[in-house]
């Protein structure tokens, strides 16, 4: 019987070992702007054309290679970064393992230029599917200079399965930007097919941040700090109200190196417990600095995960320490969900300017007075109104015949504290979410129907301060918004000065409406960009279940969504109501 196990080939291997490394193009734009960390530049320029596919370069000024040091930096296990065992345990740098470039140049044409400050001549070395091509000396500037071609070009396979380029183009922002929050004392810049996207100047944490994210973050920002000798924490975290549903401003640095956690996230969370409402996730930037030999980052390919060799402490670190900043800030729970906080201010003003002398005001005690009479007066007049509300909402209901026409609702509606109502349909009983039942009969309202696209002058003109990504998609999207009742155009730099809003469109709303539409990197044709303004039209229109609180609300909601045949599901898969198992709940008694 023949021998069947044989070693592969060179080039098989290498590509092999790439794709460990090389996932898609964000991955290469991570390894090459690290190493213009590692090789001390000031100033790093990223350049990607149809989202890396076609072309990644990374220039940067840092202190370059030799002709040996720039061949030997594609030779897979080559390393100037570590010599012992014992240095993987210290590792203070990006990259070190030496796989970088050799797993990159097996997939792609690469093209160096380098050179170090001491030298007049430089080292253009071209090396194409991980064959050395040509080497020769070439007149550049100081620093390093990579060209990386035609990802894949070699692995059709693999080239089939990236996704589209807003989808590639939206993973290269995201490591550019994890780059950029750790190391604000580098000048950045990113050009995406010949147009800028950003351009960062050297600055402090929070100047980082804000050129970045936005203006609009800064009023939410609260200092993090912490110094424990062994270890320090500092960064920002949002308040409350800078809170999402989805995830993407919540970013974990150690030693500079950008890394994921759910274990510290979770952390996070816990600091902020009664502050959030359920399902919205807080916004951080935080900033831990210890031992490296405390740490391990080599647990993952791409070097986003690190074990921790006191995790449980630097959680207590975590939480202990955002608390904190929340009391000194006053970020906590109220029982006044109503008060206005303007008014905490004109107090705290008024304070100020009279010196903080206030006369207390004379009480006058009414002795003869019976709260209980008042109440009874109060409740007869409620329940007079409400009565009179009633029947006029029955006598403005449609006239279609509906499926729960004679129901008693008196006996068969009641809500829950989760906002959630529990009817009885039949025989059976139900929960019903009644912020998405009202969601699909907007939806259905506004269906086939033509938008209102009547504008609504604003009596002072409302600033939308935008990040560069906001900016390049206003940019996509401002020829449709006219035809959609805005009135809008760039004030000065990044600040979008809004005059006019469409009908329906309350002013509180407006700022939030941008934000979801700027969610989206890229909007491929008009009507993609249509199908999603209808869904957040829609969306923004609608209540949420906590807005449903009197009866008559729910029982003439239940009776407009029984009109379109009680559907269980929205569109996209959710459930507008769940029936109770309720022969299961008898076995528990």
């Amino acid at each position: 019987m023949s021998d069947i196990i044989q070693l592969l080939p060179d080039h098989v291997a290498n590509q092999i070992a790439a794709g460990e490394v090389v996932q898609r193009p964000a991955s290469i734009v991570k390894e090459l702007l690290e190493n213009a960390i590692d090789a001390k530049a000031q100033k790093i320029e990223l350049i990607v054309r149809e989202a890396g596919k076609n072309l990644i370069q990374v220039v940067d000024d840092g202190i370059g290679m030799s002709e040996t040091d720039a061949r030997m930096a594609f030779e897979r296990h080559a390393t100037s970064k570590i010599r012992t065992t014992e240095d993987i345990f210290k590792i203070a740098t990006k990259g070190f393992r030496g796989e970088a470039l050799a797993s990159i140049a097996a997939v792609a044409q690469v093209e160096l230029k380098t050179r170090k400050s001491e030298v007049v001549i430089g080292t253009n070395i071209y090396i194409e599917g991980g064959g050395l091509q040509f080497q020769e000396p070439v007149q550049t500037a100081e620093g390093s200079n990579f060209q990386v071609k035609n990802l894949f070009y070699n692995v059709p396979a693999r080239r089939k399965f990236l996704k589209n380029n807003n989808v590639e183009f939206r993973h290269i922002i995201d490591e550019f930007q994890r780059v950029a929050l750790a190391h604000e004392n580098v000048e950045f810049s990113l050009f995406h097919d010949d147009e800028p996207v950003f351009k960062l100047r050297k600055g402090t944490q929070i100047q980082r941040i804000l050129e970045i994210f936005g203006r609009k973050l800064q009023p939410l920002l609260i200092p993090i700090k912490e110094d424990l000798g062994w270890v320090q924490l500092n960064g920002y975290v949002a308040k409350p109200e800078g809170a999402k549903k989805v995830r993407g401003e919540q970013f974990l640095f150690v030693n500079g190196r950008f890394f994921r956690s759910p274990y510290l996230n979770k952390a996070v969370q816990e600091a902020f417990e009664g502050l959030l409402l359920p399902g919205y996730i807080p916004t951080f930037f935080l900033y831990l600095e210890l031992d490296p030999g405390k740490i391990d980052v080599n647990i993952h390919p791409q070097k986003t995960e690190v074990k921790f060799e006191d995790e449980h402490l630097i959680f207590a670190l975590f939480r202990s320490t955002i608390k904190k900043s929340l009391g000194i800030y006053n970020i906590a729970p109220s029982l006044d969900f109503d008060r206005d906080p303007q008014v905490d201010e004109m107090f705290k003003a008024s304070k100020a300017n009279s010196g903080g002398n206030f006369k207390m005001p004379d009480v006058v005690v009414d002795r003869n007075y019976n709260p209980f009479l008042e109440e009874k007066k109060v409740k007869q007049a409620e329940i007079q109104n409400l009565s009179e509300m009633y029947h006029q909402n029955i006598s403005a209901a449609p006239s279609k015949i509906n499926l729960f026409e004679d129901e008693d609702f008196d006996e068969d509606l009641m809500r829950l504290p989760n906002g959630y109502w529990l009817f009885n349909k039949g025989e059976k009983t139900l929960m019903l979410d009644l912020g998405r039942m009202h969601r699909l009969i907007v939806s259905e309202k506004n269906k086939n129907k033509k938008q209102n696209r009547n504008s609504s002058s604003l009596l002072f003109s409302l600033e939308y301060h935008m990040n560069e990504i906001e900016k390049n998609k206003y940019r996509s999207i401002k020829k449709y918004l006219p035809d959609l009742g805005f009135d809008i155009k760039i004030a000065h730099e990044n600040v979008l000065r809004i005059d006019a809003v469409p009908e329906g469109l309350k002013e509180t709303q407006v700022m939030k409406f941008f934000e979801n539409i700027f969610e989206i990197l890229e909007y491929r044709t008009e009507d993609d960009f249509m199908n999603f303004y209808e869904n957040q039209w829609n969306k923004i229109q609608s209540k949420s279940r906590f807005d449903f609180i009197y009866k008559i609300d729910a029982e003439q909601l239940i009776r407009e969504f029984s009109e379109l045949g009680f559907p269980e599901y929205l569109p996209n898969g959710k459930r507008c109501f769940s029936e109770l198992p309720l022969e299961e709940l008898k076995n528990k008694f």
